[in-house]
């Protein structure tokens, strides 16, 4: 199974964070089974201060596989924003698209954002 890995835990790696997450981030990358999406390509790199690390930084991710988002995969993040309303739940669209790339490219998804475990309540989300 492929690992699509939120900003949250690339965040935590970056800063040198001992959590379990950053550790369970590492065997995945050790097995070749992570991927991201450019949103979180992006959401990584403005999060960086100096131009000099959000250059290293992008390297680094370089070799991670970019899911592609088609035309039905924009759709079907809309659908879940929907059903979560539906449900009550408010989520941002950025999550909606990660929760929904991860579910339509059946992956798991690597998050330190509680956020997604109201998804994962409505949706078919794998939280890792």
């Amino acid at each position: 199974m492929m690992v699509l890995v939120d900003t949250s835990v690339w965040s935590r790696a970056l800063r040198g964070s001992g959590e379990p997450v950053v550790d369970t981030l590492r065997k995945n990358i050790e097995r070749g089974r992570v991927v991201l999406l450019g949103i979180i390509v992006q959401e990584v790199l403005q999060g960086i201060r100096r131009e000099r690390d959000a250059r290293v930084v992008a390297k680094k991710l370089e070799p991670f596989p970019l899911l592609q988002l088609s035309r039905d995969d924009h759709a079907a993040a809309a659908d879940l924003h929907r059903k979560c309303a539906r449900h009550g739940v408010t989520v941002a669209t950025v999550d909606c698209h990660i929760a929904s790339a991860a579910t339509r490219h059946d992956c798991g998804l690597l998050t330190a954002d509680g956020d997604f475990e109201h998804i994962a309540r409505i949706a078919r989300l794998r939280l890792l």
